[in-house]
């Protein structure tokens, strides 16, 4: 294909821009992007603006609009105490500063999350076939024992009952599986 600018020199550069919903196909020699004042090279992860690109996607997501809209007045208020870093630098960079970042805008993360995981917020992983049993009833009693206390905060006795009695079981299982073995 030949650059459509010079039509001299083979297009290397291919690239489409949506804009309104309209799409508009590009295909440039290097030189002729270069002049057009587009950023593409060979090693386009330099150039790139990948970091914008993600940024974009957040600000573009339904879920950081209504937080942005309703629950924060200004997001330059939420910062991260070890750091400095804002929520509206999180926003614009798609970067969290430190690891307490992940602490300080857990609530704001969640919904971004969710939407780039198809609504899991929680790393499932795999498990292999052969020890899958002991980590499937090791799981399961770490999600029953967090609902129980999650019960008993909330003064659900007769829940946190069930939620006992099912741990208790579990356990009783699991010892007797360990003694066979």
């Amino acid at each position: 294909m030949i650059c459509q600018e010079c039509n001299e020199r083979p297009a290397t550069m291919h690239f489409t821009k949506i804009i309104n919903g309209v799409k508009t196909e590009f295909h440039l020699c290097e030189k002729c992007a270069q002049e057009k004042g587009e950023k593409f090279s060979s090693d386009w992860g330099k150039s790139f603006p990948f970091d914008n690109l993600l940024a974009g996607l957040f600000n573009f997501d339904p879920a950081i609009q209504l937080f942005k809209q309703e629950t924060a007045p200004d997001p330059d208020v939420l910062r991260c105490n070890h750091c400095g870093m804002t929520l509206n630098q999180f926003l614009n960079t798609s970067r969290l500063g430190c690891p307490h970042c992940y602490e300080t805008f857990q609530h704001q993360l969640v919904p971004i999350l969710q939407r780039l995981h198809g609504g899991n917020v929680a790393h499932e992983g795999k498990i292999p076939a052969r020890i899958g049993g002991a980590i499937y009833t090791k799981k399961k009693l770490q999600e029953l024992k967090a609902a129980l206390q999650e019960a008993i905060s909330q003064e659900e006795f007769e829940k946190a009952a069930e939620l006992r009695d099912q741990i208790r079981a579990l356990e009783g299982s699991s010892q007797a599986k360990g003694g066979e073995q």
